[in-house]
């Protein structure tokens, strides 16, 4: 029999208070776990900036349980003057945004002492945890949203810069002991992207101690994953931060109904066989050095196959168009099509004439790819999280092909057409391998009950916590 504790706070519905890091990258799927906890009933308010607020109305899917609380961003020297999230300012100014956000303490303090929500959900806040316990009665739950691997290579660590600094390439990407893998790992040349945990992020603190204290003073640690793909991992955060760790599911949200209508995109695509399109996107933040540009573009024209490129401009350019190597329009002509505008990822990624995906496996491109869609999967990371998602794509799930890279981290126009024509090619055998794999997995994830049962859990989980 359920004591009468478990079974009051059973009865009772849950208040909620969201605080994701100040990017539409961080801010969105923290409204899509709230939309999926609000469709049980749960009471949800959550934190954001004003314009931010605008932007992602629509996508709160119940307004009379979701109330989006506007936060003031204060102004800090050397910010914009109205920058609120990471999409307002360069990256070099990102530090000066944590900074931002740091400077929200007292004013989210008062909120939550009148709020008195039973949880805070928050990822880059560390501080929300000291809050919670001055309060009282307040559980705090540190939301990752990259792969558990990502945490376990980049923050179990000495927390000295100095160690760090002092030690080889070898050293730096060594996985800490008893990590579970041997293949979802960094290679010594890709020591550099570990680089940034320990730069400021926010004054007087790092990346790496910024993320390390939020999941060693929280009360609980939720990843965005399930256990049938990242358990082990899981398990591994479990056992070294000695935290509960809890499961959401992917949690993404229902592919959006109606025709592709932005830019022309579906003429342009109805133009072309069934499963003949590459379609090559790297997210919102993502801006590559011209060079690399120019080698995509080309890698892509090389592959003779029609394709879709939706990038921002690279370094030094003001758009896409000047950025393009010689001759390369007149080249393609309309087999090719190049945008730098926002385009609806995953409507194009289920239209019957795209067959290729070109990502750079961030984690919500991960799932989306692998949930979602039947593309051939081509996988060319930039950062240390994306990195390791694509090894586990590629080396543990086996769904797709990795762009080969030589030791500076670059990537040829050679390499990427090859990683390309190695899915897209009728006769190839790894073609056929991943195209198999990735079939199985989106059975498994996509399947009658799997992504609501994940939810269900994990809320059965809170009100657990909640009682002891």
């Amino acid at each position: 029999m359920r004591p009468k504790k478990m079974a009051e706070s059973i009865d009772s519905k849950l208040q909620i208070v969201m605080f994701p890091w100040l990017a539409l990258g961080h801010i969105i799927p923290f409204l899509n776990l709230s939309n999926e906890l609000a469709k049980k009933g749960h009471k949800i308010s959550f934190l954001l900036p004003k314009n931010a607020q605008i932007k992602l109305q629509n996508l709160n899917l119940y307004p009379n349980l979701i109330t989006f609380h506007t936060l003031k961003i204060p102004h800090i020297h050397g910010l914009p003057y109205g920058a609120e999230t990471t999409a307002d300012v360069p990256r070099s100014l990102e530090t000066l945004l944590a900074t931002a956000m740091d400077e929200l303490y007292d004013e989210i303090k008062s909120f939550l002492q009148n709020l008195k929500p039973h949880f805070v959900f928050f990822d880059f806040a560390h501080w929300v945890t000291e809050i919670a316990v001055e309060i009282g009665d307040i559980n705090t739950i540190c939301y990752k949203l990259t792969s558990p691997a990502t945490s376990a290579i980049s923050l179990i660590r000495p927390p000295e810069k100095s160690v760090f600094m002092a030690s080889n390439a070898a050293e730096k990407v060594r996985p800490p002991p008893g990590y579970p893998s041997t293949t979802v790992v960094l290679h010594e040349h890709e020591a550099k992207l570990l680089e940034f945990l320990f730069q400021e992020y926010g004054k007087g603190v790092t990346i790496y101690e910024r993320l390390t204290k939020g999941m060693t003073l929280c009360d609980a640690i939720a990843l965005k994953t399930c256990r049938e793909i990242e358990g082990t991992f899981g398990d591994y955060i479990a056992t070294q931060f000695k935290k509960p760790v809890l499961y959401t599911g992917p949690v993404l949200p229902d592919p959006e109904k109606g025709p592709l209508e932005e830019h022309g995109l579906s003429n342009w695509l109805e133009k072309f066989e069934p499963g003949s399109v590459v379609f090559c996107a790297f997210g919102s933040q993502l801006i590559l050095e011209k060079k690399q540009f120019q080698e995509l573009v080309l890698g892509l024209e090389l592959t003779g196959l029609p394709f879709l490129v939706v990038l921002k401009p690279p370094e030094g350019a003001n758009s896409v168009e000047e950025a393009l190597p010689e001759g390369f329009k007149e080249r393609v002509q309309e087999k090719g099509l190049v945008l730098a505008c926002w385009v609806p990822q995953l409507k194009i990624l289920t239209h019957k004439s795209v067959g290729c995906f070109v990502s750079h496996c961030g984690y919500g491109s991960m799932w989306e790819s692998l949930a979602l869609c039947d593309c051939q999967l081509v996988l060319l990371p930039s950062a240390n999280d994306q990195t390791l998602s694509a090894r586990m794509m590629e080396q543990d799930l086996k769904v797709g092909v990795e762009v080969k890279k030589d030791e500076n981290g670059w990537f040829s126009k050679e390499s990427l057409c090859k990683a390309v024509k190695c899915v897209m090619d009728k006769d190839s055998q790894v073609g056929c391998l991943v195209k198999e794999n990735h079939r199985k997995w989106k059975e498994v994830l996509s399947s009658p009950g799997f992504m609501s049962n994940y939810i269900d859990s994990f809320i059965q989980i809170l009100y657990e916590l909640l009682v002891k």
